[in-house]
C-alpha cells in the first residue's frame, strides 16, 4: 500500500517527554508537536528510537499515538513505530497503533535471533497483508544487527509491500542504490535518518529526512530542506554544517558512566527543557541521566547554534 500523497520533507522522530515518575507527559508532548508543526515539518514519527519506544510499555506506546493523532487532527501524517523482536509481536503493535489512528507503520527487521533474508522478506509481507495503512521499513543495523539489503527493499517496493524506507544505517552508497532503484516506483518514500548528511541525501534524490535533532532545531532542518529543494546548495551546506556542530551535543555524557543512547536522548531532552518546550528532561529507565555539568555543555551547544 502506497502513501496517498508522496511523503517528503522533514519528518521528525518525536522525543517522548516523561514526568519524574517516568509516565508520559502528554502536555509537554503536545507542546513539542505544536512546535514542530509550527516550524513547517511534513509529518511526525512517533515510537521510534528517539521516542525511547524500546523503553515504553505497550500502554504508554498507545497513549503516545492516541494523544498525537488526536492533537494533529489530520493536519500531517503520523507514522508510528511498531518495533519489536518477532512478527507476532509486531502484528500486535500494528493493530494497536492503527486502531489509535496512525497513518502509517514503521518496522525494523525482526531481531534477537539471527534472521535470514527470506525471513525478513516474509516478515514485511505478513505486516503488509495485515496492515490497513502503508508500511515503512526502518533500516537501523546498530539496533537490530541486520542491514536491509537494497535489492530486498526494492523487491518489496515493487510488490507494493513497502511504501518507503527510513535509512538510519549510515550507508550512503546503499541509500543511493535504493533512491536510484525506487525511481521505478513513484510514491515510494526514501528518507534518511541521519542528522549529518541530509544535504547529501537530498542531492542524491532522497525524499526527505527523519532527524532526531529536529526535535531541538526543527526550523534548521526545514530551512535546510527548502534550500536543497531550491537548488541553493552553498547555503544548504552552510546550514548543514551548523546543524552538524549542534549535533555535537549528543556526546556530552561521560562514556565512563553512561552509554551513547543515554547521552544522546538525555541531551535532546535537556535541550528541549532549556528551550522551554518540555517540563522535565527525564529519560526512561535504565538510562543514566545527565549530570548538571553535562546539561551546561548542552546549553553551550545551543548558544553556539543561536538557539539560546
Amino acid at each position: 500500500m502506497a502513501f496517498p500523497t508522496p511523503l517528503t520533507g522533514v519528518v521528525p522522530p518525536l522525543c517522548t517527554p516523561l514526568t519524574s515518575e517516568r509516565e508520559v507527559d502528554v502536555r509537554s508532548l503536545l507542546r513539542l508537536v505544536d512546535r514542530l508543526v509550527g516550524a513547517g515539518v511534513s509529518g511526525l514519527f512517533v515510537l521510534g528510537s528517539t521516542s525511547e519506544a524500546a523503553f515504553l510499555t505497550d500502554r504508554q506506546r498507545r497513549q503516545v499515538v492516541e494523544a498525537v493523532v488526536a492533537h494533529v487532527g489530520g493536519q500531517l501524517p503520523v507514522l508510528a513505530g511498531v518495533i519489536d523482536m518477532t512478527t507476532p509481536r509486531v502484528l500486535d503493535h500494528v493493530e494497536s497503533v492503527t486502531s489509535a489512528g496512525a497513518d502509517a507503520v514503521v518496522a525494523t527487521a525482526p531481531f534477537y535471533t539471527r534472521t535470514h533474508a527470506a525471513e525478513i522478506a516474509r516478515h514485511f509481507r505478513l505486516l503488509a497483508s495485515a496492515s490497513p495503512v502503508p508500511v515503512v521499513a526502518y533500516d537501523i543495523p546498530s539496533a537490530v544487527h541486520t542491514k536491509l539489503d537494497a535489492g530486498l527493499v526494492l523487491e518489496l517496493a515493487a510488490e507494493g509491500v513497502l511504501a518507503g524506507l527510513k535509512d538510519s544505517s549510515g550507508d550512503l552508497a546503499g541509500f543511493r542504490a535504493v533512491v536510484a532503484g525506487a525511481r521505478a516506483y513513484p510514491g515510494f518514500a526514501v528518507l534518511t535518518g541521519s542528522e549529518l548528511f541530509v544535504d547529501s541525501a537530498l542531492a542524491l534524490g532522497g525524499g526527505g529526512a527523519v532527524p532526531g535533532l529536529a526535535n531541538v532545531d526543527p526550523d534548521g532542518y526545514v530551512r535546510l530542506d527548502r534550500l536543497c529543494r531550491g537548488g541553493e546548495w552553498e547555503a544548504a551546506r552552510a546550514e548543514q554544517e551548523r546543524l552538524c556542530g549542534l549535533f555535537g551535543l549528543v556526546g556530552v555524557g561521560d562514556p565512563v558512566r553512561m552509554g551513547g543512547g543515554s547521552s544522546a536522548i538525555g541531551a535532546f531532552k535537556a535541550a528541549l527543557r532549556l528551550r522551554g518546550v518540555i517540563e522535565c528532561a527525564a529519560t526512561a529507565e535504565p538510562q543514566v541521566p545527565l549530570a548538571p555539568e553535562e546539561v551546561e555543555r548542552v546549553a553551550g551547544f545551543l548558544a553556539a547554534a543561536g538557539l539560546l
